[in-house]
């Protein structure tokens, strides 16, 4: 099969790298969605779009109860109180997260 375009990337020392614009176009690929490879018995691996993951039922139906009782009670809805949010700051106040750090030993 012939070649209609090539790309290359770089990995870092965490062995992440970005997907090119080329690729990112051509597999329509958006921010967040997942990426699956294929590894053929030659060493070849084939990239493409991961399917959309099935929703969590269970966050389905606690979301569509939450829809109804909005839609059902919509002057029960209430503004988030500047006293709990200085609150959850105080609680947070100095905690470092480092967004690149691998999750588990396996993302290493």
């Amino acid at each position: 099969m012939p070649t209609a375009l090539e790309a290359e990337s770089t990995l870092t020392d965490r062995y992440q790298t970005t997907v090119p614009e080329t690729v990112r176009r051509a597999l329509r690929l958006g921010k967040r969605d997942k990426i699956h490879y294929a590894i053929q018995s030659t060493g070849e691996v084939v990239l493409t779009r991961a399917a959309a993951a099935e929703a969590d039922p269970v966050i389905g139906q606690f979301l569509d109860f939450l829809a109804r009782d909005i839609a059902a009670q919509p002057e029960r809805l209430q503004r988030i109180d500047m006293g709990l949010v200085q609150r959850g700051r105080e609680l947070t106040a100095g905690v470092k997260f480092d967004m690149d750090a691998p999750l588990s030993p396996e993302d290493e």
